[in-house]
């Protein structure tokens, strides 16, 4: 299941995804463009937890409504600040899902956040707010993804990539994640916790197929 449109490419993958037996859905949460601007505008700065809400709620409704899947069988992934919305929904559904893929993710909100000296820290102050003033502090803490990992939960499988010269999404971040849950959570066998740094990688990762994420 896609949005609101299809293009002919994706209707074609659909429908051989559903032929294998595996349904594939793009979440269209708050703080995307996909509704107009007030869309946007709900899912930023002191209401980003609604795109977050609003993506637990997609997860729910493939399990609970449609009976499409189950949480052992539900995979997510996201990138970028996706990342984020992803590992921030994990912490509020930890058992919801098998699998998490998170590509170059924006994990550490307020290490990054308080760091002016970073390449996009005072641009991203206006997407999710500036955690040194303390109305932006609190609202950031209630969903920062490091920051909120629960203690003694099953969590899902992850595989976290990053890249040793990204200057957007510093490659500490996805390791200091991937630490805080060998550390505070329930790990199993089949429960793992990898990361993958690319040592000649920076935002972005090659084209190939060996090396594609």
């Amino acid at each position: 299941a896609y949005g609101h449109s299809l293009e002919p490419s994706f209707s074609t993958l659909r429908l051989s995804l559903l032929n294998r037996g595996v349904v594939c859905v793009i979440a269209h949460v708050r703080w995307g463009s996909e509704l107009g601007h007030r869309w946007y505008e709900s899912g930023r700065g002191l209401e980003k937890i609604n795109s977050i809400n609003d993506f637990v709620d997609v997860a729910k409704w493939l399990v609970e409504t449609k009976g499409w899947t189950t949480p052992d069988r539900l995979a997510c992934e996201g990138r970028l600040a996706g990342g984020l919305l992803v590992g921030a929904e994990i912490n509020q559904k930890p058992s919801l899902f098998r699998v998490a893929f998170l590509g170059v993710p924006f994990l550490d909100i307020f290490g990054t956040l308080t760091d002016s000296s970073l390449p996009l820290t005072a641009m991203d102050w206006d997407e999710f707010g500036n955690p040194n003033e303390f109305v932006h502090f609190e609202n950031i803490r209630n969903y920062s993804p490091l920051h909120n990992i629960q203690p003694n939960e099953k969590y899902p499988t992850f595989l976290l990539i990053g890249g040793l010269h990204d200057l957007r999404v510093s490659y500490w971040e996805p390791l200091k994640f991937a630490a805080t849950l060998r550390h505070v959570t329930k790990l199993r066998a089949d429960r793992r916790v990898c990361v993958k740094i690319d040592a000649s990688a920076g935002h972005s990762f090659g084209s190939n197929r060996t090396k594609y994420f």
